[in-house]
């Protein structure tokens, strides 16, 4: 547990190497800590010290109201303090793309990469139709968020109920809308019981960062993505429909330099494939 200056709390997990290049996962949503990640002997091969933390309001952190996107940059320049990190890289997978980009922004003489998976664009982001084949799931929560709180809010503390009573809900929910590369990641046996685990921790005393998560997406970010001056690599399913792959499409034309993958056949859950090679590349290795 690390404090910050306004006296939270910020859970954190450390993995892998401890001489290894320091790499931040930061997790998708909802999400907390423990969520999928290579094993130990992948992190000790790539040489890789992976960094993760619970976002404000998952897992044991604790909660900041109103909190924006760009929050994350203060909460990982703290974590990196307290373990004495001078520098360090950031990968992002799903909600966790754009608080990796905030870091990419706001934090450029301590973030030497940035990798961002299945990431969302900002809500304002010009010429995007920023709806357009997206998940109708998905639809509902972020039109709901641009509504306000309380609607947002009380389906949220209801669905993250139903899933801290039976964890594997959240998955057998979105089944219906998961196209057929996507079911096929997900029903590795091992993969599902990381996710449950995940699900559990993430939930384990409210919504309350699920809620805040969709709110910050919905919102400005407080940073602009044109303002990224470090390396950058965008990783997107064409077939994805929770984050739609125009996201990355756009994000690609307004981040200064940045390298896109669009990989044919691959959705939303192939980030969980593709996530080895995106920590190597964010630890220094020329090739993701």
């Amino acid at each position: 547990m690390i404090k910050t200056a306004d006296g939270r709390a910020l859970a954190v997990e450390i993995l892998g190497d401890p001489r290894g290049r320091p790499v931040f996962l930061l997790h998708g949503t909802p999400g907390s800590r423990v969520g999928p990640h290579p094993r130990t002997t992948v992190l000790y091969r790539l040489g890789v010290r992976l960094i993760s933390f619970d976002r404000p309001g998952y897992g044991d952190s604790t909660r900041l109201p109103g909190r924006r996107v760009s929050a994350a940059a203060a909460d990982v320049r703290t974590i990196a303090d307290e373990l004495g990190l001078t520098d360090f890289a950031i990968l992002g997978r799903s909600g966790g793309g754009p608080h990796a980009l905030a870091c990419a922004a706001l934090l450029p003489d301590r973030v030497a990469r940035v990798a961002v998976l299945v990431s969302l664009a900002p809500r304002a982001a010009a010429g995007l139709d920023w709806y357009a084949g997206m998940t109708p799931s998905n639809v509902r929560a972020y039109r709901e968020a641009e509504r306000g709180h309380d609607r947002i809010a009380d389906a949220m503390q209801f669905r993250s109920q139903q899933i801290k009573d039976d964890p594997v809900s959240l998955l057998k929910g979105l089944r219906p809308e998961l196209p057929p590369t996507d079911r096929e990641v997900v029903a590795d046996a091992g993969l599902r019981r990381m996710l449950q685990s995940n699900y559990v921790e993430a939930f384990r005393h409210s919504a309350d960062g699920w809620i805040d998560d969709v709110l910050a997406f919905t919102a400005d970010w407080g940073f602009k993505v044109e303002d990224i001056a470090v390396p950058t690599w965008l990783w997107h399913g064409a077939d994805d429909q929770f984050s739609p792959v125009e996201h990355s499409r756009w994000l690609a034309d307004h981040v200064p330099g940045a390298s896109l993958f669009l990989e044919p056949g691959a959705a939303h859950f192939g980030a969980f494939r593709v996530m080895t090679a995106a920590l190597g590349w964010a630890a220094g290795s020329d090739n993701p």
